[in-house]
């Protein structure tokens, strides 16, 4: 039987029928003459080389319904830069790529930081705080959805999936959420989600007498998905952290900002799998141990916004408590990995789980010992209240960089592309 149960707070959108994206797409097109499209795409140069990424363009070559395709690309010099261009030049939509490595994007850099603006350490959140200004800065788009470059699966009818409730004129979501199974090579993954966002989340309730921000996080099916979708009004208060936190910090403002009404999750995948992640027991600025301290600090950081009160005693307990819940959930997974022929190594659940229960410790001491570092990228509000030309200098940084990237023919290439 088709999956169709709704539970917890936000509404879930099933695929119950496994309707042919064409037909999606045919309606998207519809939709974007009231709603201009837009896809965000954070990137690092070294994704170009992968099969992940050719495959997705590949894909987006054949999306007929969007307006702009706006990638941001990280960890580039000026040659790469401008393989990333030639890289990006198949796809007919118009596209802007932002080389945030480039000179006119470090000039743009010092000016927020010479404000007091900056948005602190380069990663994927700062990548995707430009472009969400990027977005706003050209003005022409009403709906953007947003998703990795590491998705080994992908085909296009998970985007379509994806930005539709906010496309669709006739709903009222402001804000949508992807979820999917995590299987690959016939076990289980996603490891995170399972084996620390989960249980997590569970021992804070505990912690906390059910706080209704717990409540509403525990409603996702899989709250780490890179994949979501929003008004484009959205992202002018949006303050989202700048590390591995970013997916809770983005549901975290969408709970603060709107009612749960106007949040949706969809099911954009029968099955997701991406570059995995190591689990770097040894090293906690790496892989799985670095993701797991930035998301359990994001969520210590904002339930005190909610005045829970932290001190060593409690640190300690959610440590303890997390241990307990988590190695009951590893029985769960173990016996739902037999029923459907699936393996599921219990020694490595195990060690990830004494991994996340140690650094559940170290987050929580440092939450306690820190307090002078902003939790948030600010807002592009309060940019632009301090910062009044900063849309103008990103689109002029961006266009300038690839008037100088691109070889005379290719400019003139794409720019007959745009205007057809």
């Amino acid at each position: 039987m088709s999956d169709f149960f709704q539970n917890g707070i936000i509404t879930t959108l099933h695929n119950l029928s496994d309707r042919p994206v064409e037909a999606l797409e045919a309606e998207l097109a519809g939709f974007a003459e009231q709603r201009p499209m837009a896809l965000v795409l954070p990137c690092l140069y070294s994704e170009l080389a992968t099969p992940a990424l050719a495959k997705i363009v590949r894909e987006l070559a054949q999306v007929p319904y969007l307006k702009e395709v706006i990638i941001g690309l990280d960890q580039a010099s000026e040659p790469e830069y401008q393989h990333a261009l030639e890289y990006f030049s198949v796809l007919p939509q118009s596209h802007h790529v932002i080389w945030n490595d480039g000179p006119r994007m470090r000039a743009i850099q010092a000016k927020l930081s010479s404000e007091g603006l900056e948005p602190g350490a380069r990663g994927k959140g700062c990548n995707v705080w430009y472009c969400f200004g990027y977005v706003q800065a050209l003005g022409n788009t009403e709906a953007v959805a947003l998703h990795d470059c590491d998705i080994t699966t992908y085909d296009r009818s998970l985007l379509a999936r994806l930005i539709y409730p906010v496309a669709n004129p006739q709903f009222a979501y402001e804000f949508c959420k992807g979820y999917y199974a995590r299987l690959g090579n016939d076990k289980l993954n996603g490891r995170v989600s399972r084996l620390l966002v989960s249980p997590l989340i569970r021992t804070m309730k505990n912690l906390s007498d059910g706080h209704p921000y717990l409540d509403y996080l525990d409603s996702f099916r899989y709250p780490l998905a890179g994949e979501f979708a929003m008004r484009a009004d959205v992202l002018t208060d949006l303050r989202i952290p700048s590390d591995w936190g970013l997916e809770v910090g983005i549901l975290s403002e969408m709970f603060r900002n709107y009612s749960t009404n106007r949040l949706c999750q969809v099911e954009i995948a029968d099955n997701y799998d991406h570059k995995h992640q190591s689990l770097s027991a040894e090293d906690a600025s790496r892989g799985l141990s670095r993701m797991s301290l930035d998301i359990t600090k994001a969520l210590f950081k904002k339930l005190a916004t909610y005045g829970v009160v932290f001190d060593p005693g409690s640190v300690r307990t959610a440590k303890a408590c997390y241990y307990r819940i988590a190695l009951d959930l590893i029985e769960s997974y173990a016996n739902d990995a037999v029923i459907n022929g699936l393996s599921l190594d219990r020694h490595a659940e195990e060690q990830a789980v004494e991994l996340f229960a140690s650094n559940i410790l170290k987050a929580g001491e440092a939450f306690l010992e820190g307090g002078d570092e902003s939790p948030f990228i600010p807002s592009w509000n309060r940019v632009t209240s301090v910062y009044r030309d900063v849309f103008a200098d990103l689109l002029e940084a961006v266009a300038a960089d690839r008037a100088d990237g691109l070889p005379d023919a290719a400019v003139r290439a794409s720019t007959a592309r745009a205007v057809a």
